[in-house]
């Protein structure tokens, strides 16, 4: 069995949890809705959690899982003979990057449409903490990966801000759970605008078809959309029917080389998306697709994420401490 990520202290004693079990379940939190505050001690390659303090416990995190968490159902219900899930198998550790800018927007990457875990969704930067790799190294490499940028030491604070419980397939209707992982969502508050920062990045077109930075108008909006639920969201008036590029001046229409322009592009837009060439383009996204839920059934659907939904939810509370 590969070296454990997740570990729970229970009772004075050390756990690793298998791969089928609830998380949330195990430390005592199935109980309601959540989110429950978790004592933590992010350790080089390691997570260790708990409901009580603990000796090195170094912060204490709120702990969420969606409403349909497969292995909250899993555990809640006998599974019948031939359910087939991974076994010797732990729950892995993944980080992902709010990046926050100066002017106090956040930026969002759509996954590509070839990827085989949650393919078209709206996320974070981040992906898997490798062996022996502290939270924010492994946070920064991902964020370097997927958009190619670089945060200069010195120029950006961070401090832990939730932990999310995930699967995927995220339903039981989907099919069994393939992936089951933490991930731990580090606050990145960048010294640069978001021009300064959208001026370095060239996203990783094998993993990035389009990126977005949000405001906090936005952002709550897409913070407060219910998944788990289908029923329908009336867009408020005071929120745009798109997340669209802003046209700072007439560049585009200056005689610019093809390359300039689609550079420029990426310095001025506030939604990019990258053409199957490579090329960037400008994007007009619709507000509807952003407050998306999670379908009952299997389907590519573009939408964000829920545990996105959950981390801009605590990086609004953040704003406002």
């Amino acid at each position: 069995m590969a070296a454990a990520r997740v570990l729970l202290l229970l009772s004075g004693r050390r756990e690793s949890v298998s791969f089928a079990q609830s998380v949330c379940g195990r430390l005592g939190a199935g109980a309601g809705l959540g989110p429950w505050l978790t004592y933590c001690n992010l350790q080089r390659g390691q997570l260790l959690l708990s409901d009580r303090p603990f000796l090195g416990s170094s912060a204490r995190l709120p702990l969420q899982r969606p409403p349909f968490c497969p292995f909250a159902a899993l555990n809640q219900q006998p599974m019948p003979p031939e359910t087939k899930l991974p076994k010797n198998r732990g729950v892995d550790l993944g980080v992902a990057i709010i990046l926050q800018s100066s002017d106090k927007t956040v930026l969002l990457t759509r996954r590509t449409r070839t990827l085989k875990v949650s393919p078209n969704l709206w996320v974070p930067p981040g992906g898997h903490v490798e062996l022996d790799e502290e939270l924010l190294d492994g946070g920064l490499r991902e964020l370097c990966e997927e958009t190619r940028l670089q945060l200069p030491q010195g120029q950006f604070s961070w401090v832990p801000l939730g932990l999310w419980e995930s699967a995927y397939p995220p339903r039981l209707s989907w099919g069994l759970p393939k992936y089951h992982h933490i991930i731990v969502y580090l606050l990145v508050v960048s010294q640069e605008s978001q021009q300064q920062l959208q001026a370095r990045i060239q996203p990783n077109p094998s993993e990035v078809s389009a990126f977005i930075w949000l405001d906090t108008d936005v952002a709550a909006a897409v913070a407060a959309t219910e998944d788990g639920t289908e029923t329908p969201r009336h867009l408020s008036q005071d929120l745009p029917p798109s997340v669209l590029w802003e046209d700072y001046d007439n560049g585009y229409e200056s005689g610019l080389s093809h390359k300039a322009q689609s550079r420029q592009q990426l310095s001025l837009c506030s939604a990019v998306e990258l053409e199957e060439d490579g090329r960037a383009r400008p994007l007009a996204l619709p507000m509807s697709t952003l407050l998306q839920t999670t379908p009952t059934t299997t389907e590519v659907k573009e939408r964000v994420s829920t545990g996105t939904k959950f981390a801009l939810r605590l990086w609004l509370q953040h704003l406002c401490t």
